[in-house]
């Protein structure tokens, strides 16, 4: 599988995109669109348009109804909340909160997400912008995308806590090092992450 982390939280399994930001390469186009939730860094108009086709499949919370209905209005759409499940032709998917515990950027009633692929018998999870959270206690993963710049979401140590706790085969730093958060949190996150965990750098 090709993984890739283009910028901030935007992530790319193969033709599935979640939540495309900072796009600069325009050659691969996205046969899925995820989004976690409506923030302008998550939910980025200019940045889908760079990769949209007229195949393209969006899957987004509910809140994002009006702007994908307003700007994309001939593509097919899913409208997700926590705990929902998906089935496409050659992947499923699970949708998980996002909140924040002690912060109100992304609180619980929200029904903002995260979601977790499964893709030829491995899991990718894409925790989204959240803190730990009591639902993070059952994830068992293959690949764990999390993040770890703190203010909006957990911070790096709190995210490495929580990845040796889940002990994924491979761990992804991701929500650092643009809009918020540098390599020095990538550095904190390695120093406390179990030294058994595999991890890919790429931001």
């Amino acid at each position: 599988m090709m993984i890739n982390v283009n910028n901030h939280s935007s992530i790319q399994i193969n033709d599935i995109f979640i939540d495309p930001y900072g796009i600069t390469e325009t050659n691969k186009k996205a046969k899925y669109i995820f989004i976690t939730h409506t923030h302008y860094d998550h939910l980025s108009l200019e940045d889908i348009k760079k990769i949209i086709s007229k195949e393209t499949i969006f899957v987004a919370p509910k809140d994002a109804q009006k702007t994908l209905e307003e700007n994309f209005p001939n593509h097919e759409k899913f409208y997700v909340e926590p705990n929902q499940e998906l089935k496409f032709d050659n992947f499923e998917v699970k949708v998980i909160p996002a909140y924040n515990i002690n912060k109100n950027f992304h609180k619980k009633e929200f029904g903002w997400v995260g979601y977790v692929f499964k893709i030829d018998s491995i899991t990718y999870t894409i925790l989204g912008d959240t803190d730990e959270i009591p639902e993070h206690e059952t994830l068992k993963t293959n690949v764990l995308f999390v993040p770890i710049g703190g203010t909006y979401t957990m911070n790096a140590e709190e995210a490495a806590i929580l990845v040796n706790k889940i002990k994924p085969d491979l761990a992804v730093p991701v929500h650092y090092n643009a809009i918020v958060g540098s390599k020095e949190d990538e550095e904190i996150f390695l120093e406390n992450l179990d030294k058994n965990i595999k991890y890919q750098i790429f931001l």
